[in-house]
């Protein structure tokens, strides 16, 4: 098909059907307390598989960010599909929670960094009119890919014969299955592709092409950088702890599961919402984003009831699925679209930081304290201070 014949929302079909697959991890608690109980292993030591993916997740994204920018998407996108899919079999064998932080923390967490760059670089670049709301499109993949798990999981595990491992081999061959099915389509535009009418505003400035070297000095990427880090720090600590939060409120375990889902499909629209709005009011968006995070985890440590604690966690995912869709567009607008890969990888390495911190100030908290009081109102002031240096990217 030629190139002017194509259709590039098949672009956007492409990364929702690979963000499905990726964001699966954040549906980990159905894996944790069945593997726990299964090594009579603690809670901590289980989670240090997802703490440990996380981290790889970001730190891959260097590596893979170059490489597609070189290569293109799709053959990228192709290991990335072998290597969750192995990652997941490979749990499902494990004999030790050790083996555990290899297979899961490990493969399937470089799988999820080699794949999650690809259709996000190839999106802004086929839709440089719509970067925030294709972005967004792209990565709600990403948070409701969870959904999809949280709620299968359960279902599948009470059939007979289906434990926890089965549970990774399934995942694993349909995860290994719809992204080499999402990495077939993907592709990049032409050099200098611009959609059929479209010219940019003549108030806006054109981004150039900055390579990594170069952006790394600008006050901006730091900005960015840090905005990112604190913002998903918020994000991060209540996914990983608000079950627990539930069960301390005096939720019983199933119904505070159902906080967790209810966090999930926000986070999910909240990432094409924001990248709407974000196409028209720009980076101003992130005072808007960012503020109304740090008020929902300030209410977080009021909540004494479920209605409370919904409302909450639903603000709190519609603000951190927000994350994922301005950054990369903001990304591209200041430093252009060429490097794109590379370039958001370095971005989102303060995503892997968020990773480590949020979870471990979360835990430290609750042992130390027997609540979340000071693991949330340090993540609302971080939110706070990220709002407030989104005032200052007016400079590159």
């Amino acid at each position: 098909m030629a190139t002017k014949e194509f259709n590039r929302w098949t672009i956007v079909l492409a990364a929702i059907m690979i963000q499905l697959s990726l964001g699966s991890i954040y549906a980990w608690g159905v894996f944790k307390t069945p593997i726990a109980k299964a090594f009579a292993a603690s809670d901590t030591s289980v989670s240090l598989a997802f703490t440990i993916l996380l981290a790889t997740f970001a730190a891959v994204m260097i590596f893979a960010g170059r490489w597609q920018d070189k290569v293109g998407p799709r053959k990228v996108t192709l290991v990335a599909s072998f290597v969750v899919g192995l990652g997941y079999i490979l749990s499902g064998m494990v004999t030790s929670v050790e083996q555990l932080y290899i297979t899961y923390g490990l493969i399937v967490g470089a799988g999820v960094g080699l794949g999650y760059v690809c259709p996000l670089a190839a999106s802004t670049k086929w839709f440089p009119d719509k970067k925030g709301l294709v972005t967004g499109l792209a990565v709600a993949g990403f948070g409701a890919g969870s959904i999809a798990l949280l709620q299968l999981g359960p279902w599948l595990m009470a059939m007979p014969g289906i434990t926890w491992r089965e549970l990774f081999y399934i995942f694993g061959v349909a995860y290994f299955i719809l992204t080499l099915a999402g990495g077939l389509l993907l592709r990049n535009p032409p050099e200098g592709y611009a959609p059929k009418g479209w010219t940019p505003k003549a108030t806006a400035t054109k981004a150039r092409d900055y390579g990594w070297k170069e952006m790394i000095k600008t006050p901006a990427f730091w900005t960015l950088w840090i905005m990112f880090a604190f913002g998903a720090t918020a994000g991060l600590m209540t996914i990983g702890h608000i079950k627990s939060y539930g069960e301390l409120l005096g939720l019983e375990v199933a119904v505070a599961a159902m906080v967790v889902s209810v966090l999930s499909v926000f986070n999910a629209l909240g990432r094409i919402t924001w990248g709407g709005i974000s196409d028209r009011y720009g980076h101003k968006t992130f005072v808007a984003m960012l503020s109304l995070c740090g008020v929902a985890m300030l209410a977080l440590t009021q909540a004494a009831d479920l209605p409370m604690l919904l409302v909450c966690a639903a603000l709190v995912g519609f603000c951190f699925g927000g994350n994922f869709a301005l950054f990369p567009a903001t990304t591209s607008g200041f430093f252009g679209s060429k490097n794109m890969g590379l370039n958001y990888a370095l971005v989102f390495t303060s995503y892997g930081v968020a990773g480590i911190v949020g979870p471990i100030v979360g835990g430290l908290a609750k042992d130390m304290t027997g609540g979340y009081f000071w693991a949330f109102v340090p993540a609302a002031v971080l939110c706070f201070i990220a709002a407030a240096l989104s005032l200052t990217l007016g400079k590159r």
